[in-house]
């Protein structure tokens, strides 16, 4: 049984995962965490979550603090605090800003629960998941960020479309940086198991379209409707469930990488993952030439920004 933490409950996408994870029966406890003076919306929040369970049948607890003591015991922390992309801002254009939230949450962790799993949303996601692993002084296999496995789903819908065929017969992966420079594994994209290029349609995939249709869907979704909630919320959803299981699957999510991944080491940036109750493990897998360049690309995007990230924070 697990006590799943929501940190920045009071958000919407918070409160949306708070929602859709309590209904996993591993789930035993859902803490409800955020700022010091949002305690009476936490109280209301939880109340009307409690009303939920019970409607549905639903035997989770739900709990709900500021004080950094609430996040003894928990399994699994979900760091959802931040400020929100404007539909006008790159990920990246949010960087210094919100690393100091993470900043102040990773040493919260690190003190009250250092044994636990930290799953960073927080935008741009490959910087404060770097952030969130050195502050917090934990290892690294328990700290890593939602990253580009949105992306990837996204992706994977764009070609069940293209094809006319179940979602689940698409299997395809966007590594390195969840922003501009995304790399989109075409060399490991298969439609009903049979490798992409090998099916007699596959010149006609309008490929430069869907990745950009991929990088554009948070900008779109933001401008349509002033938020991101369901897709981000059942994404990270899944990943709670993935643990909380012990399904030990292979997803693409933010973990810090070895010398052994495309000769990168040191960041934290999308790559093939094993994710399990025990931790996360990212995998070596081979890759074509042109996405090792891109990827590489993507890596020194990363690196370049969270130097500067660093040389702010580390004078605090």
């Amino acid at each position: 049984m697990a006590k799943v933490t929501i940190i920045g409950a009071t958000g919407q996408v918070g409160s949306y995962v708070a929602h859709a994870v309590s209904q996993f029966p591993h789930v035993q406890e859902m803490c409800l965490f955020g700022r010091v003076g949002n305690e009476k919306y936490l109280d209301g929040l939880a109340h009307d979550m409690m009303d939920s369970f019970a409607a549905r049948g639903t035997n989770t607890r739900v709990s709900f603090g500021t004080n950094e003591k609430e996040l003894r015991g928990s399994d699994i922390i979900v760091l959802t605090s931040g400020v929100p992309r404007k539909a006008d801002q790159t990920r990246l254009d949010l960087a210094l800003e919100n690393a100091k939230i993470v900043k102040q949450y990773a040493e919260m962790v690190g003190r009250m629960a250092p044994d636990s799993i930290l799953i960073v949303i927080t935008n741009p996601v490959d910087i404060m998941t770097s952030v969130a692993l050195k502050y917090s002084g934990m290892m690294p296999h328990r700290v890593f960020g939602l990253g580009t496995h949105l992306d990837s789903m996204r992706l994977k819908a764009c070609l069940a479309e293209f094809f006319n065929v179940h979602v689940s017969e698409v299997h395809t992966r966007i590594i390195g940086e969840h922003g501009d420079s995304m790399v989109p594994m075409w060399s490991a994209t298969t439609i009903g198991g049979i490798q992409i290029d090998n099916l007699l349609g596959a010149a006609k995939v309008p490929r430069e379209e869907m990745i950009e249709r991929v990088k554009n869907s948070g900008t779109y979704i933001i401008q349509s409707k002033g938020s991101t909630v369901y897709g981000p919320g059942d994404a990270i959803a899944t990943l709670i469930k993935t643990i909380v299981e012990d399904e030990n699957r292979m997803l693409t999510v933010s973990t810090q990488i070895r010398w052994d991944i495309v000769g990168q080491e040191g960041i934290c940036i999308s790559v093939p993952t094993r994710v399990t109750r025990g931790g996360v493990f990212p995998i070596a897998v081979w890759m074509a030439d042109d996405e090792v360049k891109a990827f590489s690309n993507s890596v020194e995007v990363i690196k370049d920004v969270l130097k500067k990230v660093y040389s702010i924070l580390d004078k605090k």
